[in-house]
């Protein structure tokens, strides 16, 4: 209790003190004389005036709307030529590495992941050209999970 006693009064002092040199500090600005104008032999320059008048500015760019599996779609075909080759499809497959631990050590080695990433492309490639293309990779769309109800 006396400490925060002591406190509240320190806190008070500090705010009077502050209070009174700020008040001196405006007392001392008042009574100083006003500064001397300047006298200069040149005139000041004009500031230059433009009229943009008639003319236009470049468009704006255009937002295009792609759906959710187009996005997921682009994510993959990183060259933007509406396939996505095995490559591709392999560079940006890093996440399923925690997936894939089968015996559950944290050690993946590459071989196994890369086995079971091109087994999840072979299924996709309907054709068989080494190429998915949007159709073929909207199959490989992860498979949307249940949600309860409620968590009774």
């Amino acid at each position: 209790m006396n400490r925060i006693l002591l406190g509240g009064l320190v806190a008070l002092a500090l705010v009077g003190l502050g209070a009174f040199w700020w008040q001196g500090r405006a007392q001392i600005e008042r009574g100083a004389p006003p500064p001397a104008p300047i006298e200069t032999s040149d005139p000041l320059p004009e500031i230059p005036a433009s009229d943009p008048g008639d003319l236009v500015g470049p468009a704006p760019p255009t937002a295009t709307e792609l759906t959710r599996e187009q996005r997921r779609f682009f994510r993959y075909d990183r060259n933007r030529d509406w396939r996505i080759t095995r490559t591709e499809m392999l560079s940006t497959r890093s996440d399923g590495f925690r997936k894939l631990d089968k015996d559950g050590n944290n050690l993946l080695d590459f071989e196994e992941w890369a086995a079971a990433t091109v087994e999840k492309f072979e299924s996709a490639d309907a054709d068989g050209d080494n190429q998915l293309t949007p159709g073929e990779f909207a199959t490989t769309a992860p498979k949307p999970k249940k949600t309860r109800r409620c968590a009774c």
